[in-house]
């Protein structure tokens, strides 16, 4: 495992994308409280998907929020974006601040524990368009999170710890040539928010 510096210039990435890690951007006590804030706030469902052919209800719960009333489909299931929050629309502030990045749209994802994670995957649904930026922002628990080249197999998978408060941005062909996942840890016993703020290239609103 490679455990990469905060340097948010330093590309996290050998090849083939961009990823920057910026380490926490909010000072401990204000992500408690956007974190408290976010659990209260947020109308959490838990996540659907199809696999294989079969519907899966996930423990994981998300949301999903957006300039507009954007349908977004992913993992064979669609969602439509509901009204910015408060915190929400504090936290997009922040984070196009820090990124230089413009984001119209988010979604929420909150792991109760370390039973819960994310298999390895792409962020390149047809909506979000090509080379993208998309800016993931932890609150709570800390949690790994790896990347890995999709052909390069020779290219040793890439891990950090994403610790309360802190941002990573992935942005040019990295879902195009990479995965992600946040993988499962019975060491983790606090919940964490993920917050991944998204560009939505193609637009189709609800009436």
């Amino acid at each position: 495992m490679d455990l990469l510096p905060r340097d948010s210039s330093l590309n996290l990435l050998p090849c083939d994308g961009i990823a920057n890690y910026y380490g926490a951007i909010l000072l401990p006590c204000d992500a408690a409280d956007y974190f408290q804030a976010l659990m209260t706030n947020i109308p959490w469902k838990n996540d659907e998907t199809i696999i294989y052919g079969k519907h899966i209800i996930t423990a994981r719960k998300v949301a999903w929020y957006g300039d507009d009333a954007y349908a977004y489909s992913y993992s064979g299931t669609t969602r439509v974006a509901r009204a910015w929050n408060r915190e929400l629309r504090a936290l997009r502030s922040l984070v196009e601040e820090k990124s230089g990045e413009k984001f119209n749209s988010c979604l929420c994802n909150l792991y109760h524990d370390g039973s819960e994670g994310m298999a390895w995957h792409s962020d390149d649904e047809d909506a979000l368009g090509k080379d993208t930026a998309i800016a993931s922002l932890s609150l709570g628990a800390e949690r790994k999170f790896s990347l890995r080249h999709k052909r390069a197999r020779e290219i040793r998978p890439i891990s950090i710890q994403l610790e309360d408060g802190s941002l990573l941005v992935m942005k040019g062909a990295t879902q195009t040539n990479w995965q992600h996942t946040v993988p499962k840890s019975a060491k983790v016993t606090s919940p964490r928010i993920n917050l991944t703020f998204r560009s939505i290239v193609r637009l189709e609103s609800i009436a």
